[in-house]
């Protein structure tokens, strides 16, 4: 099906799948629809208070019902944005997943990111027991995000930034280039971890998006904001306000008083690796020079690939 069309079918999706539009029944509320992301790999629209998600095609079955029945358990309420309904519908051979809308971050106003509250969902969800999770949850997807993106880079053709990337991806720990099993499995992980995966519903911060949910290594949910702040993109003060949260709420994934840099460096490096290959390739893509930003990543995996994991100092990069 072609965008478009798929985007048309979702939205009708939407609106019938609420307590409010039962399917079947048409929509008289006046209600408009809006697509909040349309990707090969997910297309959101929002109808009022309800959001569909359509995801991949080729996403398991079994994972995402395991990684929905976590969303949906009561121990991780006030953690993760719960689910309108337990099971997906299928539209156009995509599972349809139904969400209540809720407040993004304001991408205009940094300063009042909620940094502390992401750490402390971190943590929180860090601490989920066993019991709460449902047999067949399949690992964190984040090392599989990561090999994918540096996949589509070397399938987009030749660019002269590409080399650094690909040398500092080829020095990782096969673990974190999915080319082997993480070494802890059993502590639930976002795989995804970004100010973008959070809304504010129900009065409280939430953490949403499921498709890379599962067993993990809980370090690489601090990946991203880690190898920010090692790239210079994220000011000190607020890498220290997100790893001061954490730690205090008793978050596992780094030591509570010592270093976190040698449990960090890994994980930061690969989703510096991959957040310069998507820049590459979205640059390819899209016909245009890369901006400052995205050099600035590139030129730390050029500094990572010279210094391999097993050689880094404390701070990684």
């Amino acid at each position: 099906m072609r965008a478009a069309a798929h985007r048309t079918a979702v939205r009708r999706t939407a609106v019938r799948g609420t307590a409010a539009h039962p399917a079947g029944e048409g929509c008289g509320c006046g209600t408009g629809t809006s697509v909040l992301a349309d990707r090969p790999d997910g297309t959101v629209v929002r109808h009022g208070g309800t959001v569909a998600k359509a995801h991949a095609a080729d996403t398991d079955p079994a994972g995402l019902a395991a990684r929905l029945a976590v969303a949906a358990h009561p121990g991780l309420d006030g953690i993760l944005l719960p689910p309108l309904a337990p099971n997906a519908v299928e539209l156009a051979g995509r599972p349809v997943t139904f969400w209540p809308y809720g407040t993004p971050v304001d991408r205009d106003d940094p300063d009042a990111a909620p940094w502390e509250a992401a750490a402390v969902l971190l943590a929180r969800l860090h601490r989920t027991p066993d019991s709460a999770l449902p047999p067949g949850l399949p690992p964190m997807r984040g090392p599989a995000k990561a090999a994918r993106a540096l996949a589509r880079l070397r399938a987009a053709g030749p660019h002269p930034a590409a080399a650094p990337v690909l040398r500092a991806w080829s020095v990782l720990p096969a673990w974190a280039r999915d080319e082997a099993p993480a070494p802890h499995t059993r502590t639930l992980c976002h795989g995804d971890l970004h100010l973008g995966q959070l809304v504010r519903a129900r009065g409280e911060w939430l953490l949403i998006d499921i498709d890379d949910l599962g067993g993990g290594d809980p370090a690489w949910d601090l990946a991203r904001p880690a190898a920010w702040f090692a790239c210079g993109l994220l000011r000190p003060d607020e890498w220290t306000r997100f790893l001061t949260a954490y730690r205090e709420a008793a978050g596992p994934a780094v030591p509570a008083d010592s270093d976190p840099w040698p449990v960090l460096d890994v994980p930061a490096r690969a989703l510096a690796a991959q957040t310069a290959a998507t820049a590459i390739t979205k640059s390819l893509a899209q016909g245009r020079p890369l901006d400052e930003v995205e050099v600035s990543v590139i030129d730390a995996c050029d500094r990572m690939a010279a210094h391999p994991p097993e050689l880094a100092g404390s701070r990684g990069t």
